[in-house]
């Protein structure tokens, strides 16, 4: 069985992780000279790296993995909980200086299971240190916040973020172009986790494949999207849009019009009008009745203004 990239070039340590500036690096390079940290709040969106910088954390600091809990806050986030599993764990001695608890994807813990939390944040403090990792930090109580040092983890650079998943094809032999390489992260940017899965995907033979002829996930309608824009097909990868969104990744679906403006034909000089026309649709996509109208209504704009 082949063994996933995600894991096999997961970073352990500082000097393997991609920061992105240098004041971060050397926060997270202090706490580990200190050889403790605070409770922590790592926020940002998926795939940027959160729960990885934790798990380096953790190694770097020589916690002893009897002294830490992992939890998926996802499927396991009611009082229950708590209440079962972490102070379970909280109320017995740490094998070494202390314990680490990682709550991954936090903000999907109720605010019941947040306010009881919290309680156990204050009762363990002297030998549980707390790492929470999330998207959306509004949804994190503020009892929470005020006790967790915050650390946003902005998305990499889209030109890093290439050259990181083309390091990962050359480590592995496998040959690639440029512009194929660039399809695949167009479509998946800025999820890093998605990329690389993806591309291992996506790699046959020892050679990434364009999307028309791979066997792998080519039933991504994202890569799909952008191949068609690729080939100046704009009104089919309209539709393809319209009939493949779900409802729930509206929002996604804006910032990648966003991050993507060549594609919706606006040229240099129409781009601050693409913007606005974009931004208009964010806004009223949680107001009006029917979502799926508006978002082929702000294409449809788009496509016009390129004409």
């Amino acid at each position: 069985m082949k063994d996933l990239w995600v894991e096999t070039y997961r970073p352990d340590t500082v000097d393997g992780y991609v920061f992105r500036d240098a004041d971060q690096k050397r926060q997270v390079q202090s706490w580990i000279t200190d050889g403790g940290i605070p409770h922590l709040l790592f926020s940002g969106s998926p795939g940027t790296g959160k729960t990885t910088l934790a798990k380096m954390l953790i190694n770097e600091l020589g916690v002893e993995k009897a002294d830490v809990l992992t939890i998926n806050a996802s499927r396991d986030n009611g009082v229950e909980m708590i209440r079962k599993k972490i102070s379970a764990f909280s109320e017995t001695m740490p094998w070494g200086n202390f314990k680490v608890i990682l709550l991954d994807e936090a903000d999907h813990i109720s605010p019941e299971g947040q306010a009881a939390l919290r309680g156990v944040m204050e009762q363990y403090h002297a030998s549980v240190r707390f790492i929470l990792t999330c998207n959306y930090p509004n949804r994190i109580i503020p009892a929470l916040h005020s006790r967790c040092q915050g650390f946003h983890i902005a998305t990499l650079d889209q030109t890093e973020f290439t050259v990181r998943v083309a390091e990962i094809l050359v480590s592995n032999g496998a040959d690639f172009d440029l512009e194929t390489l660039d399809l695949y992260v167009k479509a998946t940017y800025p999820d890093l986790r998605k990329t690389i899965n993806t591309v291992q995907m996506n790699v046959v033979d020892h050679k990434l494949q364009d999307p028309k002829d791979s066997v792998g996930s080519t039933d991504d309608w994202k890569i799909q999207i952008v191949g068609l824009f690729r080939e100046n097909k704009v009104r089919e990868a309209r539709k393809l849009i319209c009939s493949k969104v779900r409802q729930d990744e509206y929002d996604e679906m804006f910032q990648f019009m966003y991050r993507n403006l060549e594609f919706f034909g606006a040229t240099e000089d129409k781009q601050d009008e693409a913007v606005i026309i974009i931004r208009n649709g964010m806004v009223k996509h949680t107001q009006v009745a029917d979502p799926e109208i508006n978002l082929s209504a702000t294409l449809i704009e788009l496509e016009q203004i390129s004409k």
